[in-house]
């Protein structure tokens, strides 16, 4: 089973219910194959977002989402599988349910910046499946 551990607050309306968090994150770890394991969403705001995509992407000012992976795909040998982190500002996204899959496929080694299309495909194609 995906434990997804949830911190701070979305502070936005329409938030979407923490179980609905945990179904759409296990959808998204999920079209990699991984059903065990752990990962953490953090809500955090335009300030916080801000230090840490300059920390670790070089880029100034806010963004809508970071995702910082561990394991990735492949899990360490013989230890649970640590997926990684999301860091969400809903300040800077208009739908928090697509920054959720987009980060967690981030998270699972896609990259929409080096693919030919298929994360974003595949997170229209999550979204529609898990909120319809």
């Amino acid at each position: 089973m995906l434990e997804v551990e949830v911190f701070g607050t979305p502070l936005a309306p329409g938030a979407p219910p923490l179980a609905e968090v945990r179904r759409l994150c296990t959808l998204a770890a999920g079209s990699a194959g991984i059903i065990d394991g752990h990962l953490a969403i953090e809500f955090v705001d335009s300030e916080r977002i801000t230090q840490l995509n300059a920390e670790h992407r070089g880029h100034a000012g806010p963004t809508d989402v970071l995702s910082f992976p561990i394991d990735g795909a492949e899990p360490s040998q013989g230890l649970p599988h640590e997926l990684g982190d999301v860091v969400i500002c809903a300040e800077q996204t208009s739908d928090l349910r697509e920054a959720m899959v987009h980060g967690v496929l981030h998270l699972v080694g896609m990259d929409h910046e080096t693919d030919e299309g298929q994360m974003l495909a595949l997170q229209r194609e999550l979204l529609a499946r898990g909120t319809g």
